[in-house]
């Protein structure tokens, strides 16, 4: 017998050598050798390489990502997720070692004296009515991991452990991304607060010198109307301004973790500004900077433990039992050695039967979930190459934008000072200054806008290409 449970075990630790599945590779997904709008490169550096701090250098906005990366309850929530994952990693490798339970049980048991162990007790002649067992004793149960299903378990705990890692990593870049937008929206706001409260001053003025010519008589009721109505709109724009700053300063700090206030800030706009050339580097690199890429590359290490686990269920199980302890009729013998000492030793081989169909189901959905994460991979790979190239063409066509509209609001400037100036000399109409300053306005307001939207796009780059975590 114990020839042949040795043979056998020996088999089997032969076969654990094969694996009972085939693991799918990480895909290469086609890439282009340059994303769209950008220059013809070999130069793998971008600017994801740049630590966050060495790429956003205000102040203030150093502060507030600072403070988000710290405070914000998504990064706290995903730091509590990496810690679970890490016990759980660590308990997986307990898997190998065998179980080990103590048992100690006492029982005294009164047959009926019409039972078979009732009339037993009473034939030879045994004058008391309760039967005792008193036992301790240490039980060991051990599988041997012949076809990797404890391996294929370790596998798939790592794996998540590195998952839960690239996803803290994904939300502090995602952080990183909408504080600096949300900061660039603010100064925007700030600009635009600035130029209508600058409007309603240039309006209130002309609207003083309408109404004087109106006392003289040179115009009429409909110029200080429509003077008035051009004041009061540039003059609604500052409540609007202040609720939108007012706004936005909230969402940045709940998003830094803290309750709603003000932010306090000492740059405008303008003083922003980031290097001409920023690098995208080559395609081919992304997968290894960006996070949900690098995520769905460990779901699918876990996809074929998973495979590989549900395939081993499939297969004989070789189990080793061993108990050895010390057992009495009496309690006064109980601890009486070596008379009391006992000891079993068991191996067994369990082939599933009737539930090989479930088992084979099971096999089949997980292979399905596999090529699922595989097309996911793909997919995301393909998503972050359309980021990257959108957040290019936006900086490239936003740099456009921002030139025209910077000497439009020339044009309209120099075009305002002269109708100002031939209005007072009384060659030009009121028509014509309050059309020139509602021009500027808005496109003052524009041009503001355009800047914002250039700013955000270099943050959207700066994650697209997988930045901000470092």
């Amino acid at each position: 017998m114990k020839k042949l449970i040795s043979g056998l075990a020996f088999l089997l630790v032969v076969l654990s050598a094969c694996n009972v599945s085939k693991n799918i590779e990480t895909p290469k997904p086609a890439l282009p050798a340059n994303f769209r709008n950008a220059a013809t490169t070999s130069d793998t550096s971008n600017i994801a390489d740049i630590e966050w701090k060495n790429f956003f250098t205000d102040a203030t906005l150093q502060k507030l990502i600072d403070s988000a990366i710290v405070k914000n309850y998504d990064m706290q929530i995903a730091v509590k997720n990496i810690e679970a994952s890490q016990l759980l990693f660590k308990q997986v490798k307990w898997n190998y070692v065998p179980q080990v339970d103590l048992n100690v049980t006492a029982n005294s048991t009164r047959p009926s004296d019409n039972s078979v162990t009732g009339l037993s007790l009473s034939q030879y002649g045994i004058g008391s009515k309760h039967i005792e067992d008193y036992s301790a004793n240490l039980a060991v149960s051990w599988e041997a991991d012949i076809w990797g299903k404890i391996r294929n378990q370790s596998r798939s705990a790592l794996a998540a452990y590195l998952q839960t890692i690239e996803a803290k990593k994904a939300i502090q870049t995602n952080i990183v991304a909408s504080v600096s937008q949300g900061y660039y929206n603010l100064l925007m706001l700030d600009a635009q607060l600035a130029i209508a409260q600058k409007n309603v001053k240039l309006n209130d003025s002309t609207l003083r010198i309408i109404r004087l010519q109106y006392d003289a008589g040179q115009v009429t009721s409909l110029a200080t109307q429509q003077a008035e109505a051009q004041e009061q709109a540039a003059a609604q724009l500052v409540p609007q301004f202040e609720q939108n700053i007012a706004i936005q300063e909230n969402a940045l700090r709940i998003l830094t973790g803290e309750l709603p206030d003000q932010i306090a800030r000492n740059s405008t706009l303008d003083q922003i500004s980031f290097p001409q050339d920023l690098s995208a580097g080559v395609p081919s690199e992304l997968v290894s900077h960006r996070p949900d890429v690098k995520n769905f590359e460990m779901a699918l290490i876990i996809d074929n433990a998973k495979v590989g686990i549900s395939k081993a269920e499939m297969y004989p199980a070789l189990r080793i039992t061993a108990s050895g302890g010390i057992n009495s009729f009496k309690a006064s013998n109980w601890f009486n050695i070596p008379a009391s000492l006992f000891g079993v030793v068991a191996g067994s081989v369990v082939q599933p039967l009737l539930d090989h169909k479930e088992l084979k189901t099971q096999y089949d959905v997980a292979k399905v979930d596999r090529e699922k994460t595989v097309l996911q991979f793909r997919q995301s790979v393909l998503n972050a190459v359309g980021e990257v190239s959108d957040a290019m063409v936006k900086i490239e066509k936003l740099k456009e934008q921002q030139t025209i509209a910077t000497n439009r609001v020339n044009t309209l400037q120099h075009a305002t000072a002269n109708a100002n100036l031939l209005f007072k000399n009384g060659m030009a109409n009121y028509l014509e200054v309050i059309t020139a300053q509602g021009n500027v306005l808005q496109g003052e307001l524009e041009l503001a806008s355009i800047k914002r939207d250039e700013l955000s796009a270099v943050s959207e780059l700066y994650r697209s290409l997988g930045g901000g975590w470092k």
